[in-house]
């Protein structure tokens, strides 16, 4: 009899284990798979990485920029004029007799006009200034006008001597201004020469002359 009463008991000793180990278990796999839930916020994450620009490059053309012609201009519109002239009536004789006998009257031909230049610029023997060129500085009077604006230099007159030795048409060729171009000219025509020679008879040669302006200090 107490062997009856005591086997369940013992039965219920044994399950009790079992169902120990078996809660064990369970809350085991519980507290792994609420460790493994992960909680997901009610806002969707917003990527907060812009979006990278891509730049596209493009063939640039080189443009030529074509120069368009001026309009033409514009016509002008013809004035009328009035005259006053009255353009009288000729009348001509187609009756005249020509004889083709007779010789055509020409008109006389243009007469040749001697050549001007009745000098020599070269010659055997050059003209020489008699007395030289240092006796002729010595005539010179310095112009005023020169002397006070400072004015020096050199003038250079052209002129042609003759058989006889004299100074013909003297001209300045180069001059400096303040009145020595004048100055010069006046001493210049008051020289002797003795005349060019060329095979041996006196000619007339073409001769430049220069003059000296320097102010003495």
């Amino acid at each position: 009899m107490r062997s009856d009463r005591k086997k369940p008991k013992s039965d219920l000793r044994n399950y009790y284990t079992v169902f120990l180990q078996l809660g064990m278990v369970a809350v085991l796999l519980i507290f792994i798979v609420a460790m493994k839930v992960e909680f997901v916020s009610e806002k969707p994450n917003t990527d907060l990485t812009e979006e990278q620009e891509i730049t596209k490059m493009e063939d640039i053309v080189q443009t030529k920029q074509e120069e368009t012609p001026p309009p033409p201009p514009r016509p002008q519109v013809p004035v009328e004029v009035p005259n006053d002239e009255i353009i009288e009536d000729q009348s001509i004789d187609l009756d005249a007799e020509m004889s083709l006998d007779e010789p055509l009257e020409m008109p006389p031909p243009p007469e040749e006009e001697e050549d001007e230049e009745d000098f020599f610029v070269a010659v055997e023997q050059m003209p020489q200034l008699k007395g030289g060129l240092a006796a002729l500085q010595k005539k010179i009077n310095y112009p005023e006008m020169a002397r006070k604006a400072g004015i020096e230099g050199r003038v250079i007159i052209q002129f042609v001597v003759t058989e006889n030795g004299k100074v013909e048409n003297p001209r300045v060729i180069r001059g400096i201004g303040g009145g020595a171009d004048k100055e010069a000219l006046r001493v210049v025509k008051e020289a002797e020469f003795v005349p060019g020679r060329q095979r041996g008879k006196a000619v007339r040669v073409q001769y430049s002359l220069p003059i000296t302006f320097r102010l003495q200090n």
